[in-house]
């Protein structure tokens, strides 16, 4: 029976079977586990799996959450079948990509591509909000090749970055009137393009809706979305099965993944600026993106 039951709830898990509801993920600091010597790195860190391979139909790997404790890292090493992206929300830390390190200072992070070795490193004595997003080029496929370097110490630390770097910076943002059919002017910035990536990781999204304002109707055939609350809260709605609109409270932490060619669209419902992170992952390895106007969906 036990058996049965995990059968089905892993079908469920693979094929988006469960309403939006179920499928938001919440960032709960007791249920961070911790992880010791990560990759040959110093100290640990804590962290959970906000969503995992099931959650998209798309090539993501997961969506960690979690702190990175003191004077501790993940160790330097590479991946032979994923993008990933370090980013912290806090403070600062140090980036390592292909033995070049900079200090970015949150809400920033480093793309780590494929193939190439990466290390992320806390050296102050203030715990940092951390999160680690994986694409994988082959569906659920994650090997990872450790160097057994901390990371500690580096001979030298770049005041430029020579990597791929994302910043969560509001005076990058551009207003946007109406988007997708919403309400008012919202701020908006697509950060990492197609062609940064290797995996079918299309791109990494900042996006900012002041109070009252929305993101109207769309949805995508070609890419599958999760979409981070970094602050503030609003709703978040889907077209459900059957035409009917499901609609759920968002807040600061949450995580949406959004299925292909899923109707959705969300408002800022609280008093403060609601700011998100939006990782688009492709179905194709071409890293094909598009954007469909739902007013004329069916007849295309």
């Amino acid at each position: 029976m036990k058996r049965t039951c995990l059968l089905l709830l892993s079908a469920v898990q693979l094929f988006g079977l469960e309403s939006l509801s179920q499928r938001v993920a919440h960032t709960d600091p007791s249920k961070f586990k911790v992880a010791k010597a990560v990759h040959g790195g110093a100290g640990t860190l804590n962290y959970t799996a906000l969503l995992s391979e099931h959650s998209l139909e798309t090539n993501l790997n997961f969506f960690h959450r979690g702190i990175l404790n003191p004077h501790s890292g993940a160790g330097n090493h590479l991946h032979y079948f994923d993008d990933e992206m370090y980013f912290i929300l806090d403070g600062e830390a140090q980036f390592t990509v292909d033995g070049r390190t900079s200090v970015l200072k949150g809400p920033a992070g480093a793309l780590c591509p494929m193939g190439h070795s990466h290390a992320l490193y806390n050296a102050t004595d203030k715990p940092i909000e951390w999160m680690n997003i994986s694409v994988s080029s082959i569906r659920g496929k994650n090997s990872a090749y450790n160097m057994n370097d901390t990371m500690e110490k580096v001979s030298m630390i770049d005041a430029i970055p020579y990597f791929v770097t994302m910043r969560l910076d509001h005076s990058l943002l551009r207003p946007v009137n109406s988007m997708n059919g919403g309400t008012g002017t919202v701020q908006y910035r697509r950060s990492l393009q197609p062609v940064n990536f290797s995996s079918p990781w299309a791109y990494a999204d900042d996006l900012v809706l002041p109070p009252s304002t929305s993101v109207g109707k769309h949805m995508h055939r070609e890419v599958a979305e999760v979409f981070y609350v970094v602050s503030g809260e609003g709703s978040f709605s889907v077209v459900a099965d059957g035409g009917a609109d499901e609609t759920v409270s968002i807040r600061s932490g949450d995580a949406i993944p959004l299925r292909l060619g899923e109707v959705h669209s969300f408002r800022n419902t609280g008093s403060e600026p609601l700011e998100l992170m939006v990782i688009g992952v492709s179905r194709d390895p071409a890293r094909v993106v598009d954007n469909v106007d739902v007013t004329n969906a069916n007849s295309q």
